[in-house]
């Protein structure tokens, strides 16, 4: 008999640790998600219940409480719990009906069956198994970063030419265009000067000591916040390793999201944010495995633009960013590689002539030949560009390889230039990225099975970080699983979807995440 549920994934844990098995199911929430996502509403059960029947839910602080006087939901009065629990099951129930004849009708379905549905037995045994991470390493880690902190502190009010709260943004754009008079300086609705990244970043690259350093001192204070301080307060105390909540619905483009803590933040191309990969250490008898995609969102590009040159480079194996070097720039060597690198990502995210310039350091009427000679060299890339923004003001959507739509409308037809812009660039990286994730899911929901057959179920697949997957693999028996896991993620698009281009995964272990990577 088909199940019923909403967040799902969250009851699949309970029934599990219980040793019952659930099936079959369906989630309303992952049908609200694969109808829906990037519409006005949340595909939470209160919202998608005000939005679809204009009911008001009771809400779970009104039985609860909030703050010092908040009791557990065991404490709650029969009669009150009964009443909630029961709204909850028959809200579910109506949602189905409403969403189960859309799924059919708006191709909801295959994207829902081939990619969502399957993931939820699989998040939730990656939430049970939890990751170790070294108590003792983050303390050491958060003590050298405060030292830091510290040190930056005294560097930035230097600088500064006096102390001021560094973390107040009112102050910091007081100091940086009053008292310091730099030029340039935009103010916001409210009144103050913007010191965003971008704001400092720019600055920062024109020579002001105190952007730089600020920009430094911000890192470090999120890094010992959010990864050095919480993950030591978030070690299970039964099972000794930290559980992460993954989410289904947490990026509109269909990407999996996770939080408390949220690992899919953690700054990898930085040292600082590489010390907090090599806190995630492997059990005892174990390594940790890392596979990645390697430039997935490239290789899709390659394939839904039908670019001639990138198809055969990745079949090739060549270097695309030399490639790309040698066809802008005429040469190849550090200097051009690097710049065709940011120019092959940021194409990809519908960048404007002047964040091309400001990512790149150049003028913006640089930045508007380089995007044009890309163009140029690259005729499928800009027909992609074209025919998606077409598709998406007259549909109102996007659509991945797979089917997963990501609506935009109304903001895609605003009449205000930078509302209507913000949607137009995130309209062309929808397909690419959305694809990505649809392909890593695949690979997800085929991995323990294919493990299982190939005698490897000690091998345990522990997290999901962007193109990533982490596994805990038993000792000696890393080639064997390497080999597994390459395979199923080499072949996730099969067989509903043939690509142009090849999917690489590069695979690495040792004892800890930064080893593995």
């Amino acid at each position: 008999m088909l199940k019923i549920g909403h967040n799902l994934k969250y009851d699949w844990v309970m029934f599990d640790k219980a040793g019952i098995d659930v099936a079959p199911y369906d989630d309303t929430m992952l049908m609200s998600f694969d109808l829906d996502a990037g519409r006005s509403f949340g595909h939470n059960l209160t919202d998608l219940a005000k939005s679809q029947f204009e009911h008001d839910c009771i809400s779970f602080k009104s039985l609860c409480g909030t703050g010092a006087k908040q009791i557990t939901f065991d404490k709650v009065p029969l009669k009150e719990a009964t009443e909630y629990a029961g709204e909850d099951a028959d809200i579910a129930l109506r949602l189905w009906q409403r969403f189960k004849p859309r799924m059919t009708t708006e191709h909801a379905e295959r994207v829902y069956k081939r990619v969502d549905q399957p993931l939820i037995p699989v998040i939730g045994r990656m939430e049970r198994r939890g990751v170790k991470v070294d108590r003792e390493y983050l303390a050491g880690l958060s003590k050298t970063f405060s030292e830091e902190i510290t040190k930056l502190e005294g560097n930035i009010y230097e600088a500064a030419q006096g102390p001021f709260t560094i973390g107040s943004p009112q102050q910091l754009g007081d100091v940086l265009y009053q008292r310091l008079g730099l030029k340039g300086g935009r103010k916001g609705k409210s009144g103050h000067y913007s010191t965003d990244v971008n704001e400092l970043e720019r600055l920062a690259s024109e020579g002001v000591d105190v952007a730089r350093l600020v920009l430094d001192w911000r890192q470090l204070t999120k890094l010992r916040s959010t990864y050095t301080d919480a993950l030591q307060a978030q070690i299970n105390p039964e099972t000794g390793r930290v559980h992460t909540s993954f989410s289904l619905t947490g990026a509109q483009t269909g990407r999996l999201s996770s939080n408390d803590p949220n690992l899919q933040n953690i700054p990898i191309r930085t040292e600082l944010g590489r010390k907090i990969r090599d806190a995630f250490v492997a059990e005892p008898g174990y390594v940790l495995m890392s596979a990645d995609y390697s430039q997935i969102e490239l290789r899709i590009a390659a394939h839904m633009a039908d670019v001639p040159q990138l198809k055969e480079a990745f079949k090739n194996r060549d270097d695309i960013h030399n490639i790309t070097a040698e066809e802008l720039f005429g040469t190849v060597d550090r200097d051009t590689r690097g710049k065709a690198k940011t120019v092959n990502f940021a194409i990809l995210y519908g960048v404007s002539a002047w964040g091309l310039a400001s990512r790149m350091g150049v003028s913006r009427e640089e930045g508007s030949a380089i995007i044009a000679r890309y163009f140029e060299r690259f005729p499928g890339i800009r027909a992609y560009m074209d025919d998606t923004l077409n598709f998406v003001r007259q549909n109102g959507y996007t659509k991945t390889l797979f089917g997963r739509k990501t609506h935009f409308y109304p903001n895609i037809r605003s009449p205000n230039p930078s509302i209507r812009g913000g949607a137009e660039r995130a309209a062309i990286n929808a397909p690419i990225q959305g694809t990505s994730a649809d392909l890593i899911k695949r690979a997800m929901a085929r991995m323990d099975g294919a493990l299982a057959e190939a005698g490897l179920d000690g091998v345990r697949m522990l997290l999901q970080v962007h193109d990533e997957l982490v596994f805990e693999v038993p000792d000696g028996r890393e080639e064997e699983a390497a080999a597994v896991v390459r395979r199923v993620m080499e072949t996730a698009a099969e067989p509903a979807l043939k690509l142009d281009v090849p999917l690489d995964v590069e695979i690495g272990w040792g004892e800890h995440w930064g080893a593995a990577h």
